[in-house]
């Protein structure tokens, strides 16, 4: 365990924002973290954080940054069909899923190169391509502010689009240590999701590696890398607008993109919205919408926490003007 006073945030936040915090505690073990909670404790402010991908920093942090090296893939129980798994919230989620790959373990493959920590996966209920990782999830190891363990069913998760009972307000005092995944050992392959099936056909066999192989090449042409181009990935939701409205802008917009949800319910792509109203490639200073992806804002070199912010206000603003949608971060402000 180490403890460090005034520590730098550069390298735990891929937008690259030049930030410190005031004290920062690294823990190799659910022991070390609970035994500093009951010996020390935490003063009122404190942030337990990941690698940081989903998350902009718009000043010094006044407290203390928590982040786990519990790292490590263990096999818990498998038979012919599935593998149980349990892995530590420090190991990186595209390390996690380059094991499961390896060693033939199917589910995990569509979420290849999402940037992050197992820990914040859980937390965030990451997703692309038509898959979450609640899909996955069978329960979620914590500790919370004083020391005490629990175990939380993926059930009890309240997962939904971006979402768990670990992003909410009362929540923060948990910390997640390791995760348990379920994964199949026979094939069972969504690929009818984006370009997948598009770029597959050009592959003369389909198994694991080949698909994570062509999700990585489809995001790698459409993201820019974090370590040249600060980014946070993805910084909108998706809106889901009632049908009546949907129903309205494919009158106005026959070409616009969207996935139906149920009868109620359709989900727009937000980046469709920002291109839309010329966002796509524009700057406001040294933060820029992408030339290739406008659902993700970048730092140009030097930006601020506070440029970043401004440049999605006025983001949030065209698209309402315009379509009458409102657009949230997915992306945490601190």
């Amino acid at each position: 365990m180490k403890l460090l006073k005034d520590y730098p945030l550069l390298s735990y936040n891929t937008f690259g924002i030049d930030v410190r915090a005031a004290r920062f505690l690294e823990y190799q073990s659910e022991e070390e973290l609970q035994a500093f909670l009951l010996e020390e404790g935490l003063e009122a402010s404190y942030l337990h954080i990941g690698q940081g991908s989903n998350l902009l920093f718009t000043k010094d942090f006044e407290g203390t940054v928590l982040h786990s090296c519990i790292r490590g893939v263990e096999v818990l129980e498998e038979d012919d069909r599935r593998v149980h798994v349990r892995v530590g919230a420090g190991t990186l989620w595209d390390d996690f899923v380059s094991c499961c790959v390896s060693r033939g373990w199917y589910g995990a493959e569509n979420l290849s190169l999402i940037p992050g920590e197992v820990g914040a996966s859980a937390v965030q209920n990451i997703g692309a391509y038509g898959v979450e990782v609640k899909d996955l999830i069978e329960a979620v190891e914590t500790v919370d502010v004083h020391g005490i363990r629990r175990v939380y069913a993926g059930e009890t998760c309240g997962y939904a689009y971006r979402d768990s009972i670990f992003k909410r307000p009362d929540m923060k005092q948990v910390f997640v240590t390791r995760v348990r995944f379920s994964l199949d050992k026979t094939p069972c392959y969504r690929l009818d999701y984006g370009s997948i099936r598009a770029e597959l056909a050009k592959h003369p066999v389909i198994d694991l590696p080949t698909i994570r192989r062509v999700i990585v090449d489809i995001r790698q042409a459409k993201l820019p890398d974090p370590k040249v181009l600060g980014n946070a990935g993805s910084f909108f939701k998706n809106p889901v607008v009632p049908r009546r409205q949907f129903e309205t802008l494919l009158q106005q917009y026959p070409g616009m993109p969207y996935y139906e949800l149920d009868a109620d319910r359709v989900k727009i792509p937000a980046g469709w919205l920002i291109e839309q109203c010329g966002w796509k490639g524009k700057a406001l200073g040294r933060a820029s919408v992408h030339l290739r992806q406008a659902l993700v804002l970048v730092n140009l070199g030097g930006a601020t926490g506070h440029e970043i912010v401004a440049l999605a206000e006025a983001v949030v603003a065209s698209v309402y003007d315009r379509f009458q949608i409102e657009i949230h971060p997915e992306v945490n402000i601190i």
